[in-house]
């Protein structure tokens, strides 16, 4: 069965934002993950079934499951208010600038020093800026274990790399 995705857009983007925003998102976020959905929609419609289907509900699913994928990752993200002084554009002293350096060298060393496949996961998560599920495509593994990989890389940095 065909999708009528303008006629989807029209009667449901405000009602999945509203509801991406009453589970806890900014509406800056809720508006992404909306547009994100429907992206999803077109890219992989429903299933194609005998039994009746229901748009709406599968359109808001996936929302859902993005909204949750968005909290993970957040939630390992650590976040850092930053004050007016800190936006101020100045240059670094000699000494920020060399241990801005020598953080990148550990960095280095800390990234050589992982196991091939949870360092391509890192690689490809964090510059080549893949989905979980390009990465356990790509590494032939599930999307939780692509995050478990990444996971670890993040924690053997943080635990190589001087950042005082």
């Amino acid at each position: 069965m065909s999708w009528d995705i303008s006629t989807l857009y029209r009667s449901h983007a405000g009602g999945t934002a509203r509801a991406l925003r009453r589970a806890g998102l900014n509406p800056d976020v809720a508006d992404d993950l909306t547009q994100d959905a429907f992206l999803r929609v077109l890219a992989r419609p429903v299933p194609q079934t005998n039994g009746a289907y229901n748009p709406r509900a599968y359109l808001y699913r996936i929302a859902h499951r993005l909204g949750i994928n968005h909290r993970r990752r957040e939630a390992l993200v650590q976040m850092v208010a930053l004050g007016e002084d800190d936006l101020a554009s100045q240059a670094p002293t000699t000494d920020q600038a060399l241990h801005a350096r020598q953080c990148l060298d550990q960095a280095a060393l800390a990234l050589a020093e992982l196991p091939d496949r949870t360092r391509r996961a890192f690689v490809m998560h964090r510059i080549e800026e893949r989905s979980m599920a390009e990465i356990g495509q790509i590494l032939g593994i599930s999307t939780s274990r692509a995050w478990g990989l990444i996971r670890e890389a993040y924690r053997h940095l943080a635990e190589r790399v001087d950042e005082r």
